[in-house]
This record gives C-alpha cells, structure tokens and sequence, in this order.
C-alpha cells in the first residue's frame, strides 16, 4: 500500500516527529524512589476516596483509595511502604491536590501481595468489567477515562468494532510504540478479553505508518483465532484522536456532542489493553506504565518503567539530569501536553511522556494580530471555526462561544501550531471551557 492510499481523516497537521531519541530505546525500569505521592485525582471523574491515614503500613498493590462514583477509579500502592501523610499536594494540573505520600520501605523487594483474580474465559463479561474496575484501570492515551464505564454502552448503542489506538500522533513520544515492540502478546490478550466483556468478536489496531516495525510485530503475533487486523494509517496528526481513528478506519462521523458508542466504536489505548491482560495473568492492577523521557533537555532520553507517583525530579535525576540549555518541562506531548512549574509533582496513570525541551525547541514569540488568513480552518480536524473563537475568548465572551461548537473542540493545537500570527488559541479555548464550567456551577 503506498503511502497515497493510507487511510486518514480530513484536515490536521504535520509537526516533526522527533521520535528518533527514544524510538529505538528499550524500555527499562526506573529505581524506586524514596516517596511516591499519589493524587486522588487520577482520572477524569469524581476523586477517589483516602482509605489510609499516617502511620500505615501497605504492600505494593493494595488499595489505598476507592472509587468514591461511577466514573471514578481506584488508586493503588505502587511502592511498598508506610504512609507519611494524606495532604494536599502539587499536581501536574497546576492546583494543589488532596493525595498520599507513601515513604518507601528501602528493604522491601516490592512485590506485591498475590492476589486472586478469576479465569477471564470463565466468567461472564460484567464480571470482566468488575475486575477491571477493582484494578484501576484508566485510559492510558491521556484522557484517563474509567474503563470500565466504557465497557458498559447503552443498550440502544451497541458495539460493533473494538478499535486499539496505537497511532501515537503526539511527536516525541514512543511509550505505545515500546509498548507493541515488547508486550505484542499481552495486547491481543487484553483485546480478548475486552472483546469478551462487550460481547463482540472483531478488533482493529490503527498505528501509524511510521511505526512499520510495531505493525509486521502486531501482525505475526495475532493469534490466529482471533478476529483483529493491523490498519496502517497515514502519519498525521491528531490521527490518534479517536474521533479521527474512527473516521479513517471506518468512514463513520461521530456526531456532534456524541461518543464513539454513536457509531458502534470503542475506541482503547494499546498500552491500557495491554494492562487489562496483566491484571488477569499476574493480578497486578495499574501501579506503573512505560513513559517516554525525551526531549534535548535531559542527557539520557528514553522509555522507563515508572511507579505512579515518582516525583519529576527523580525522574529527571534517573535520567542524567538536565542539560546546560534545558528551558522548559512538558507532561505529555508539544501538541497537548502541560507545562511544569514544580519538580515536586509526581507523574500519574495519564502520564505518557516527559519532554525537557532545550531552549531552541521552545523559542518564545511574539503574540501579533490576527490576520484572518484562514491556516487554522484548514488544520482544523473537527471542521470549527478557530479564528472567530478566539476572537470570543479573547473579549470574555464565553457562553457564545457554545454556539461555535466549543464543546466539540479536543484542544489538539493544529490551530495554535500553523497560526503565523503566534496566538495561543488552544490555551484559550481551554481557559474558555474552565470560565463555562465556574459560570455553570455559579
């Protein structure tokens, strides 16, 4: 297939990649701190409540905080140790966040309690979503949506396709691409499984075309009982929006304010199916992920194995530390991730990657008017009007902003990207949602 015929979506944009600095890299597990701090808040949804208090004494895997609602998720132990404190801490959201700070127990092998989970053949699918609950599950993409809400559609949007999004769009960032490279078989057991609890028999994994090592590896480790085929995609972003995956995969349009169950589709992250088979191989729920470190700002890029919690500064530390031009810290990918002002906040369940931009990737510019040349309706993926929008914002004027489709936005920054006039109009649309949100609850 040449790249002309690559399945794709309208619109986007094409931002260098820079994966070549850990694209290649093994993953490899990063030493345990001294202290983990876990955030209540993990995912999107109601926080999880504390069920510890100083002075306690917990293993690696127990259940330190339970889902306090539907959609809200457990928060696991991801070191052993004994509890310092149940208080509010820095979070890579930029507030201070209620969470628990665990000291580590320097002598502790850290393996965690063994813990029984039943035969996922031998169950029937609510019980598959049950245990997935238990385990603290979360979208590992970056929206860290409870999966087990996902697993439970309505009755009158059923599912049809399971989609695994293994494109990774993001530039810099190769924790999914690791993730296929060294853990193929436990993705297609996870997609076993998911397909079990929805009651369907057919998957598709979407991965970009510049991941040709991830696609023949994903496709000679199908078992061969399994309905799952490997799409190829053309390299563009935001292709792993799963708005975009659905539309290149299956030529269906979410509508407007509707989820993918709309059009038959669940769209999963390759490194949350992956995880979904671990906790019915080894009972171990989601304590710790592959996470890229990149960026010319840290003198050892590369995919680590980290504990949910480990502060940023240990992170960097385990990693060599900063460069002499290092200027700036992101959470996430250049597109849609969160810069940081704290070395103290830990990385969280969503926390794909950590880039330490140098000063030339990051080279600050001026803010000039608009010139309405009309670049961000054409890097548009969701077909919005950026231009009009951010004019809106810009004068406070956020409920008409609703009637230009506010809500249908997903922040990817295709408009900030190609605007020549430099204006931020991803951040203001997402300073936007946040007044519609305090206006709403007022």
């Amino acid at each position: 297939m040449g790249v002309r015929d690559l399945l794709t979506f309208r619109n986007g944009v094409h931002p260098p990649e820079n994966k070549h600095l850990t694209e290649g890299v093994r993953s490899r597990r990063l030493p345990f701190p001294e202290e983990v701090i876990l955030p209540l808040s993990q995912h999107i949804g109601t926080p999880a409540r504390a069920l510890v208090k100083a002075g306690d004494r917990i293993e690696r895997g127990d259940v330190i905080a339970e889902a306090a609602g539907l959609v809200s998720s457990r928060v696991h132990a991801t070191a052993s140790g004994t509890v310092k404190a149940v208080e509010h801490w820095p979070h890579p959201s930029g507030s201070m966040q209620p969470s628990i700070r665990i000291e580590v127990d320097p002598h502790s092998t850290q393996m965690q309690r063994p813990r029984l989970v039943p035969h996922w053949d031998e169950v029937p699918p609510e019980q598959l979503s049950e245990e997935i609950s238990k385990a603290g599950i979360v979208g590992l993409g970056g929206a860290a949506f409870p999966m087990h809400v996902k697993l439970r559609p309505p009755a009158d949007q059923p599912i049809e396709v399971l989609m695994v999004n293994g494109c990774e769009c993001e530039p810099y960032l190769t924790s999914d691409h690791r993730t296929m490279l060294e853990r193929p078989e436990e993705v297609h057991l996870g997609i076993r499984i998911v397909l079990r609890a929805l009651g369907i028999d057919r998957a598709v994994i979407g991965i970009e075309a510049n991941k040709p090592d991830a696609v023949e590896v994903m496709r000679q480790t199908a078992p061969a009982d399994l309905d799952v085929s490997v799409q190829p995609l053309k390299v563009k972003y935001p292709q792993g929006a799963e708005k975009m995956l659905i539309k290149a995969v299956t030529g269906r349009e979410v509508p407007s304010g509707k989820l993918p169950a709309s059009v038959g589709a669940l769209v999963q992250n390759v490194a949350t199916t992956a995880n979904v088979a671990r906790i019915f191989e080894t009972g171990q729920p989601l304590i710790e992920r592959i996470m890229t470190v990149s960026g010319r700002g840290v003198r050892n890029p590369g995919n680590w194995v980290i504990p949910f919690g480990t502060r940023l500064s240990d992170v960097i530390a385990a990693c060599g530390g900063f460069t002499d031009d290092a200027s700036e810290i992101v959470f996430g990918g250049p597109m849609m991730g969160q810069s940081q002002a704290s070395l103290d906040v830990p990385v969280l369940k969503a926390t794909g990657g950590i880039l330490v931009l140098s000063k030339d990737e990051c080279k600050r510019q001026d803010i000039l008017p608009c010139i309405r040349c009309g670049k961000c309706l054409d890097a548009c993926p969701v077909f919005l009007n950026p231009q009009l929008m951010g004019a809106l914002a810009r004068v406070d004027r956020f409920e008409e902003m609703v009637e230009t489709n506010l809500n249908d936005c997903m922040l990817c920054g295709c408009c900030s990207y190609v605007c020549p006039s430099n204006i931020p109009l991803s951040q203001l649309f997402a300073m936007s949602k946040i007044q519609l949100s305090r206006l709403k609850a007022a």
